[in-house]
């Protein structure tokens, strides 16, 4: 049996990039508050610190995918994943995060008591041992996706093929592609970072898509930002360049979903420009769908499109009949060799880690429930998950959430409240769509795992930082849908 649970305020669950923005504003706003964040791995850094794969980098810009509260110190828009590591680790460092984090903890399950308006929550070591923790508020910050395996295509005649199959998202660090024939499978953000990366060691790396994505070429270097970070102190230059990207991002977002043919034109022209004549740039580069119904890919400086035009490197657009001995047979009948294939096919969704919630007894089925400002859902109190944007930068959400959690606390204490809860009768009339509005095969996947958003405030998910800004910083609390009480227990 475990041992007598351990009492904290707020328990966060994960210590990623969410994770540590979650602990410095519960510090930094909620001074009197004590926390734990509890983290399954033995490291900081999340997704930085499970993915490993050569070349691994941010697909956002570093200036508004790194915290408000600390400047990103280069003048690169994209970093490698290390960096970024080792500044999401420095970042709880610096402010005495990590002595609040309790490694080696998974969350398996959360027990929700309204009498005495507590969670309980059970953990795993990796030996086995069960622990057990109350807080009065739960604060999941440890992403959507299923960190022990992604999505594993089922092909045909895998156990004739000689050569290695690996996965990106457990890449064997020994793996040598020095001289290989490399097959990348998939099209996606993992592919379109990869494959340039191992044409630099790789005998040829063919990228092998069933249907291509946009992917954008931008510049690896912030030339505005460089020059604002020599003449003005860090912490302006920072601020400056952070609202300039945040602005451009969006105005490209919104001009993308207003003039999708024209935004779908410029992509191609862009990459054409990059890949020289004779490519088939709407064979292999132009998708079925609109930009930004699936997340838009990035290529720092076009490093792709130099790695196909170099001869290191090609893009088959083609379907897989099966694997064979040498490598794989494509349903047009053409055969591709390979030594390595590496299946960058996707991630498996996996919301709040995998952990079973109870409220009161009963099971909670988030694909019941309704996504309250994007951070909480209707019926479950004191409960919010970090979950940032599909469009821009994870942490600009995050944050944002953070800073609403710690303000939803403060005017909890202040007033004697236990229990806050977003009524689940609000929207129980209006009509609901997923939670996340995306057109991408690992959503698509998971669509029956996912909560519900609704068609008004506060119900509906916005993708835009300015109306979250407006929503979870500045518009009252009591909006009419979240309902505050008291416990009925004792202590």
């Amino acid at each position: 049996m475990p041992a007598e649970p351990v009492f904290f305020d707020v328990v966060v669950v994960g210590a990623g990039l969410s994770g540590i923005a979650a602990g410095y504003h519960l510090q930094a706003r909620c001074p009197g508050l004590r926390y734990a964040i509890l983290e399954a791995r033995e490291a900081i850094g999340g997704t930085w610190d499970l993915f490993r794969y050569p070349g691994v980098r941010s697909d956002s810009d570093m200036y508004t995918l790194g915290y408000s509260f600390r400047p990103w110190p280069s003048d690169a828009s994209f970093a490698c994943g290390p960096d970024i590591r080792e500044y999401v680790a420095g970042t709880a460092r610096e402010h005495g995060i990590d002595r609040h984090i309790r490694f080696g903890q998974r969350v398996t399950a959360a027990s929700w008591d309204s009498a005495q308006a507590r969670w309980t929550v059970s953990t795993t070591s990796p030996s086995g041992q069960e622990a057990r923790f109350e807080c009065r508020f739960l604060f999941f910050c440890s992403g959507y996706y299923d960190y022990e395996r992604g999505h594993e295509p089922q092909w045909a005649g895998t156990a004739d093929f000689r050569g290695r199959i690996v996965h990106p998202q457990h890449w064997p660090q020994a793996l040598d592609v020095s001289g290989r024939r490399v097959v990348v499978v998939g099209s996606g953000a993992t592919a379109v970072t990869l494959v340039p990366e191992l044409a630099t060691a790789a005998g040829h790396v063919t990228m092998l898509q069933r249907s291509p994505s946009y992917i954008a070429a931008l510049p690896a270097r912030d030339r505005i930002g460089a020059a604002w970070r020599r003449w003005l102190p860090a912490g302006a230059a920072h601020r400056l360049i952070r609202w300039k990207n945040i602005a451009l991002s969006m105005a490209l977002f919104q001009f993308a979903r207003r003039r999708p043919e024209a935004t779908a034109r410029w992509l191609l022209r862009s990459a054409a420009s990059l890949l020289g004549p004779g490519f088939d740039v709407e064979r292999h580069l132009k998708p079925a769908y609109k930009p930004w119904d699936q997340r838009l890919c990035i290529a720092p400086d076009g490093d792709l499109f130099r790695a196909v035009r170099s001869g290191k490197a090609s893009i088959v657009t083609d379907r897989i009949e099966r694997f064979t001995e040498r490598g794989i047979l494509l349903a047009s009948g053409q055969a591709l060799e390979a030594d390595i294939v590496v299946a960058a096919t996707g991630l498996k969704l996996k919301l709040l880690g995998g952990a079973r919630l109870t409220v009161d007894g009963r099971p909670v089925d988030l694909a019941q429930t309704v996504s309250y400002r994007g951070l909480m859902y209707g019926g479950i109190p004191n409960l919010a998950t970090a979950m940032g944007y599909t469009n821009a930068s994870w942490t600009l959400k995050c944050e944002l959430i953070a800073r609403y959690v710690c303000r939803l606390l403060n005017h909890m204490q202040a007033r004697g409240w236990d229990i806050c809860v977003p009524s689940a009768d609000g929207p129980a009339a209006m009509a609901t769509r997923p939670a996340i509005d995306l057109s991408s095969g690992y959503v698509q996947r998971a669509a029956d795992l996912l909560p519900r958003q609704g068609e008004r405030r506060p119900w509906r998910i916005h993708q835009n930082y300015l109306q979250d800004l407006l929503s979870l910083r500045f518009s009252p609390l009591r909006d009419g849908a979240m309902r505050f009480a008291r416990r009925t227990g004792g202590t």
